[in-house]
């Protein structure tokens, strides 16, 4: 098969959808080599995150072919790529992040989209107006539109149904995975590196997300206040959001035992979520939630949200808490702290369960959807 990604985001995120677009790309191009990968991006710009494309024959990079759409290349990512579409003959073309180009449906391409969640009409008051009205005509667009729909997790696909009245039938469950570093040991000599770089506590619980209203860290940092030593590593970019935690840390004199961190490379990442004595991850609502599977890879336990998502990515052994409850995240914490029978049952366990999300089972999954069509 000839597919097709929009692959911008691939290119430009570093973050969410830019690591589920190069995981997908990564996975299918190396346990199915015999397909021909065509990566559609507006201006190839270089990122060391997509390094593996170097070593596969069977992956190819475009930008616009045009004049047209070199000049105007959101018209080309909306309409005009599908012309190039049909000069590279792609058989499937996969919308990595909640779009399609307009009128696909009228050529002998199919098209499949991924909706990672639908948390601008779940939680309205985190988006502007002018942003909730965007996404839900392009997502609404895209569902009617694809040939077939990829929801990450159940919750996702629940979602699709209830607000965009997509028939069940129409949507698959495929969840994703994460990137390979965090399936790999790291050695100790790196790990020592690292602490020392960011100059790190030797016993800390870790907390990974963009810092966001949605990601709920002021709530961790309530907690770290009722756990006069502990140490709490925040890896991850900040919004106004983190304006507001920084001043409850200043009020409540935390700035010794708070490190924020961003910017790092995946490895680095790695080193320090094998590190971690817990991965805090209380969260109001995500699509599937990254961070909890690259936990249990690196063997770290896991305290999440009840609800929504969580459970199907964390699995019977992390432990759920309210993620608006100071109390209970603190009981949590001493309780995993405490009980060193637990805290390895919940490693092992947990490892065991990422297993269910390995590169090779996420692109079998992906591949069915598109042999099926």
């Amino acid at each position: 098969m000839r597919i097709g990604f929009d692959a911008k985001r691939a290119f430009f995120n570093s973050t969410g959808l830019g690591n589920y677009s190069r995981d997908s790309i990564r996975v299918l191009s190396k346990h199915f080599p015999l397909n021909q990968y065509f990566l559609y991006t507006p201006k190839a710009k270089e990122n060391i995150r997509l390094s593996f494309l170097q070593n596969r024959e069977n992956t190819f990079v475009r930008t616009p072919f045009s004049f047209l759409g070199n000049l105007f290349k959101n018209y080309w990512r909306t309409s005009d790529i599908v012309k190039d579409l049909q000069q590279d003959e792609i058989d499937i073309f996969h919308g990595l992040s909640h779009e399609l180009p307009l009128a696909i449906e009228k050529t002998n391409i199919k098209s499949v989209v991924t909706i990672h969640d639908l948390i601008f009409i779940r939680y309205p008051h985190l988006f502007s107006a002018i942003d909730r009205k965007i996404y839900l005509k392009k997502f609404q667009s895209a569902c009617n539109r694809a040939d077939k729909i990829i929801a990450i997790s159940q919750q996702t696909k629940s979602d699709i149904i209830e607000f965009l009245k997509i028939e069940a039938t129409k949507i698959e469950v495929v969840y994703q995975g994460c990137n390979k570093v965090f399936q790999s040991s790291i050695s100790e000599e790196k790990i020592i590196e690292v602490f020392k770089k960011y100059k790190l506590p030797q016993n800390f619980l870790l907390n990974v997300g963009t810092i966001e209203e949605r990601k709920n860290l002021l709530t961790i940092l309530k907690s770290i206040k009722e756990l006069p030593t502990q140490q709490l590593v925040v890896i991850g970019k900040g919004t106004d959001y983190k304006n507001k935690c920084q001043k409850y840390i200043s009020d409540n004199n935390l700035q010794n035992r708070i490190t924020f961190l961003s910017g790092l490379e995946l490895e680095e990442m790695a080193a320090i979520y094998q590190k971690a004595e817990i991965m805090i991850y209380p969260s109001v609502f995500e699509g599937f939630g990254i961070p909890i599977l690259e936990s249990l890879f690196c063997k770290t336990p896991v305290i999440t949200s009840k609800g929504g998502c969580f459970s199907e990515t964390g699995g019977n052994h992390s432990i759920y808490i309210n993620p608006l409850s100071v109390s209970e995240i603190t009981a949590a914490i001493t309780t995993v702290k405490s009980d060193s029978k637990l805290r390895q049952q919940m490693i092992e366990e947990g490892y065991k369960y990422s297993q269910n999300f390995t590169d090779e089972k996420v692109a079998q999954n992906l591949h069915k959807i598109y042999t099926s069509l």
